[in-house]
């Protein structure tokens, strides 16, 4: 008699649920039904026509093979140079780590960061996958709960009455955030970093959302500190998801632990992705032009949303996201998600995925699609509920 061998359990951690909603509306629109996409948080563009050009011009001309663990040469120099033009920071190449996206950076530095045991403070409503790779680590995500009066942005206050409960080894904040939009002030971004060096606590920054703001440009959290570690990627502003590249600014002392790692985790980030995202800080024109349409949409959606009833958002300072209070209609974000592919054809994600506390109040609506997408579906929405 044979035995069938144990999964391991870090395969039970929570599902990603916006990409349930993909798979559902993707289902449905398979089988002919008329379904705009407001559920992943990509752009529809494609991405710009020179990153495009480079990678063709890789593909014929140059060898697709592995690369250094940390990135290539002239792409980690040229992020380097992104921080001094955009933020006026000082960043040596030698500290960029290239990764496969963001995800790889989270990855990485949570391996480097954190043994298992430790706990790491995660701002709610926030990305999931944060909570999900962590618990996959035997990493204890600790919830910060946010609130309307500090614009759903954690503070420093926050951060000492929580590590006072019991010790933090880490603080992760998304600026713009991922659900909300919101985006923390320098003043707070350096209580912040200020508050993690005096508890001796990591302070990784996600800046994923960074050149997608609807106001004041966000600020780098190696303005404040040089021992935060930045994460960003090509995905949002960039317009590259698929393209899964991304990148890390990490203190000096962690640029051989993180390479020591990236080599037997990932071995590179794929090298025509490397080369392509070179292209990408020369195309700021046709970048924003695109973020442009993202205004457009967001401006849309603040003015109809209000008349189909939803009426209670969050603040939307960045990022391409509304995220919605839908306890008007339901008390059961998930299910009123559903319904509304069901019958309106509108794919969103509920805001369990973000928030385990308070999430079946909110929805979260993405607005990166084409204007008359967005359009379309506040029209919908309007007769729908009302």
């Amino acid at each position: 008699m044979t035995k069938k061998p144990k999964l391991a359990k870090r395969g039970e951690i929570d599902p990603f649920v916006v990409m349930d909603m993909l798979a559902a509306a993707n289902e449905l629109e398979v089988q002919g039904s008329d379904i705009i996409h407001m559920e992943a948080g990509q752009p529809s563009a494609s991405a710009p026509a020179k990153v495009i050009e480079a990678a063709k011009y890789a593909l014929e001309n140059k060898r697709i093979g592995y690369t250094e663990s940390l990135g290539i040469p002239p792409l980690r120099a040229r992020i380097a140079q992104h921080y001094h033009d955009t933020y006026g920071v000082h960043v040596p190449e030698e500290r960029v780590v290239v990764t496969t996206g963001s995800s790889g950076g989270f990855l990485l530095s949570f391996l480097s960061l954190f043994d298992p045991g430790c706990r790491v403070a995660l701002p709610s409503p926030g990305y999931p996958a944060y909570r999900n790779i962590l618990k996959s680590l035997n990493i204890e995500p600790v919830t910060l709960e946010t609130r309307a009066e500090n614009r759903w942005m954690p503070t420093a206050k926050d951060v000492d009455q929580l590590n006072a409960d019991a010790p933090l080894d880490g603080l992760l904040l998304a600026s713009p955030n991922n659900p909300t939009g919101t985006m923390a002030d320098s003043e707070t971004l350096q209580a912040l970093t200020n508050a993690c060096a005096e508890h001796g606590m990591w302070f990784i920054s996600d800046e994923i959302y960074h050149g997608l703001t609807f106001g004041e440009p966000a600020q780098t959290a190696l303005k404040f500190s040089d021992d935060a570690i930045v994460i960003n990627s090509f995905s949002k502003y960039f317009a590259m998801t698929g393209w899964r590249i991304g990148w890390m600014i990490v203190p000096e002392r962690l640029v051989r632990p993180i390479e020591r790692l990236a080599q037997n985790y990932f071995i590179s980030a794929p090298a025509l992705s490397q080369t392509a995202a070179l292209a990408a800080f020369d195309v700021r024109n046709e970048l924003e032009q695109i973020k442009a349409t993202y205004a457009a949409n967001r401006a849309l959606l603040l003015e109809e949303l209000p008349k189909a009833g939803l009426d209670q958002f969050m603040p939307v300072d960045g990022a391409f996201y509304v995220y919605a209070d839908v306890r008007k209609f339901s008390n059961d974000s998930y299910d009123f998600a559903q319904k509304m592919l069901n019958e309106t054809g509108i794919a969103v994600t509920p805001g369990i995925d973000f928030d385990q506390e308070h999430g079946h109040q909110y929805v979260r609506l993405c607005f990166a699609g084409a204007t008359k997408d967005i359009a379309e579906a506040a029209s919908r929405l309007k007769a729908w509920l009302k």
